[in-house]
C-alpha cells in the first residue's frame, strides 16, 4: 500500500472531501461569508483564499493519498490568513504559533496511522520555517462533524488549553512534541481528524 504526502495546491483542492472544497467559514469573516454563500460563490472564494495563501506565504495544506486515491488531509496557516479566528472570544492564536484550521482522515483508511503522518509532516514544515506551536479552536460541545475540531479529541494528542472557554476553547500543541510520538497515539489522532467527516452537515456561518 503505498502513501504519498503532497502539499494542498489549486491543482489537487478537488481531492478534498467534497463538502471542504467550498466551505469558507474559516476563509471568510462572517459577513463576507454570509454574502459568499447566498452569492453561491464559495468555491470561487476558496480557490482565491488558496492561491493568495500560496503566493503570500507558501503551503497551507496537506493530502495524503493511498494507492493514489485521496484519504486525508489537513489545513493551516497563520492566524492573519484566517478572518473567522477573530470572531472567537478565545482569540488570538499566539504570535509564535500557526493555527490547524481543519482537517480529516477519510472513512475506511482510518486506523493505518494517516493522522499522524499528516500532522508530523505539517509539525517537520513549520519547524523549519520557524514557528513553535500550533493552536486551534476547539469545540467543547461538540456533537456533530463541523468545521472545529472536538476539543476533547485535541486533548487527547497532546494540545494544552491556552485559554479557557466553554465553547471554544483554544489549545496549544508544541510542534516538537509530534516528532517523537509513538503509535499509541495514532487511535486518537484517528478519533480527532476521523471525527470531522462523518458528513454532511456544515455549521451555519
Amino acid at each position: 500500500m503505498g502513501r504519498r504526502l503532497v502539499p494542498l495546491t489549486l491543482d489537487n483542492l478537488q481531492d478534498l472531501p467534497h463538502r471542504c472544497r467550498s466551505c469558507v467559514f474559516w476563509e471568510l469573516d462572517p459577513v463576507s461569508g454570509e454574502a459568499a454563500v447566498t452569492a453561491g460563490t464559495t468555491a470561487l472564494e476558496k480557490e482565491a483564499w488558496i492561491s493568495a495563501v500560496l503566493l503570500d506565504w507558501g503551503s497551507c495544506g496537506r493530502v495524503v493519498y493511498v494507492d493514489d486515491v485521496p484519504a486525508g488531509f489537513v489545513l493551516y496557516a497563520p492566524p492573519a490568513y484566517v478572518p473567522r479566528s477573530t470572531a472567537f472570544p478565545t482569540s488570538p492564536v499566539s504570535p509564535d504559533a500557526v493555527q490547524l484550521i481543519t482537517g480529516s482522515v477519510l472513512p475506511g483508511y482510518q486506523g493505518q496511522g494517516l493522522g499522524r503522518v499528516l500532522v508530523q509532516t505539517v509539525a517537520k514544515d513549520l519547524l523549519r520555517r520557524g514557528f513553535k506551536a500550533v493552536e486551534a479552536f476547539g469545540d467543547a460541545r461538540w456533537e456533530q462533524p463541523a468545521c472545529l475540531l472536538p476539543a476533547d479529541h485535541l486533548l487527547a494528542v497532546g494540545f494544552k488549553t491556552v485559554r479557557q472557554h466553554p465553547a471554544h476553547p483554544r489549545l496549544r500543541l508544541e510542534l516538537r512534541s509530534t516528532l517523537s510520538w509513538k503509535e499509541d497515539v495514532e487511535m486518537a489522532l484517528d478519533r480527532l481528524l476521523g471525527a470531522v467527516q462523518k458528513e454532511p452537515a456544515l455549521r451555519p456561518l
